[in-house]
């Protein structure tokens, strides 16, 4: 059903990375990361300091009352994971931690440049400790250069990075919605780990451990698409042109219910731009059929004022009267590049996300309710990706963890009355 999330098929067949053991100390740059490795089938071990990874802190959060174990981006990013409260800051702490490694096939961490050697963590000691370690460190401007060491946050990045230039209104730069700089850090880790992984596995890497370095302002700068050629080939600075209808037949359109997108200019070579007109024709908009005359197949004429003008006039009252939906069922049917600007609510009750389980349900633990997040956004036939448990509580697992590396009662009660761990 639309709107519907469920579970899906949980065959016992063995996991993806079935085996694999991840320690996941990282904040909102990296636990997508690790997210990605848990939804897998890895085990995934959230490191976090006493008083709770920042992120518990970041709404909103469920029931609207703010608490580290009420976040809902924690829930959704950290889901699948076993959570240690460890302070990193003290000797034992940092005995614990090494303890911990030794069993890890990689380690994922966004500490400031310096933070882990100054706590004798660093990835020399630590490869020491696990030879064929994978340590994967995300920083705003990665372990070494001028910037190294400054702060940085999602829209920082963003800016440094170029694409705050390229996205807006004019003079106004817009930032997209969701910490998307610290989330294209993270697909990137996931890819380099990945890799690093399967080159080890496979001897084609050699032996020993190895340290990726991602920059969170470097994987934005990937994100330029093509404004770097732009600029190579053309010497034409791109600038952001959201919002903007930069020639006729291209641009965002409102219509009764939303918004629709439009790219049948710009490519009048193409019998787009005649299936828009017959379109509009059909449709009963008057004088719709001067747009066929022979200037109109010239790019230069549909970049100028006066044809944007004139196929606005046209066009905008045409979209107004019908439904996203059906100016995009009924474009599609005439081979118009059109689509509906989708809102949450649409892309929830989409029937194609529906009809591929998309949407699937996650148990909260620490408010026994239901969440419905987004699954996986790809198929593995032989080794199925399926839904884990909810995010943990602070602390939940250490006992169980340190128990499995030999730490008894004694031990770890000695340890939690130090307040080294949680």
């Amino acid at each position: 059903m639309q709107g519907k999330a469920t579970q899906p098929e949980t065959a016992a067949r063995p996991a993806a990375l079935s085996g694999v053991r991840v320690i996941d100390m990282s904040g909102w740059s990296g636990q997508y990361c690790g997210k990605q490795f848990a939804d897998l089938g890895a085990d995934v071990i959230l490191v976090e300091p006493l008083d709770g990874s920042s992120v518990r802190r970041d709404g909103p959060f469920i029931g609207g009352s703010a608490s580290i174990e009420r976040s809902i981006p924690f829930a959704y990013y950290n889901a699948g994971k076993r959570s240690v409260a460890l302070d990193l800051n003290v000797t034992d702490g940092q005995q614990v931690f090494k303890h911990l490694v030794r069993g890890a096939d990689l380690l994922i961490e966004s500490e400031k440049p310096g933070l882990m050697a100054s706590r004798g963590l660093d990835f020399s000691t630590l490869a020491a400790e696990a030879p064929n370690l994978v340590m994967t460190s995300i920083t705003p401007f990665g372990q070494t250069g001028p910037y190294a060491h400054y702060e940085c946050d999602d829209i920082v990045a963003l800016a440094l990075g170029g694409l705050l230039y390229l996205g807006g209104y004019g003079d106004q730069p817009t930032a997209v919605h969701g910490n998307q700089a610290y989330l294209a850090a993270a697909q990137f880790a996931s890819v380099a780990s990945m890799m690093a992984l399967l080159g080890a596995s496979s001897g084609s890497a050699g032996n020993g451990a190895q340290h990726i370095d991602i920059s969170v302002q470097e994987c934005v700068v990937m994100g330029l698409e093509t404004a770097i050629q732009f600029y190579d080939l053309e010497r034409n600075v791109r600038t952001r042109g959201s919002g903007q209808l930069s020639m006729a037949g291209v641009g965002v359109y409102r219509c009764r219910d939303g918004e629709i997108y439009l790219m049948a200019g710009g490519i009048a070579s193409t019998r787009f731009w005649e299936n828009t007109v017959r379109w509009m024709m059909d449709g009963g908009v008057a004088d719709a059929a001067q747009l066929l005359e022979e200037k109109w197949q010239s790019h230069d004429y549909l970049a100028t004022p006066e044809a944007r003008e004139t196929f606005n006039s046209l066009f905008k009252p045409f979209a107004a009267r019908h439904d996203k939906l059906a100016l995009y069922e009924e474009g599609q049917a005439r081979r118009i590049p059109i689509c509906p600007v989708r809102t949450p609510k649409d892309i929830l009750e989409s029937r194609q996300l529906a009809f591929r389980n998309f949407f699937v349900t996650q148990h909260h633990p620490a408010t026994n309710r239901l969440m419905i997040v987004p699954g996986a956004p790809y198929r593995l036939s032989a080794t199925p990706w399926k839904a884990g448990s909810g995010a943990p509580r602070l602390g939940e697992h250490t006992n169980e963890i340190l128990e499995g590396l030999g730490y008894d009662a004694v031990t770890r009660a000695a340890l939690l009355k130090a307040k080294v761990i949680n």
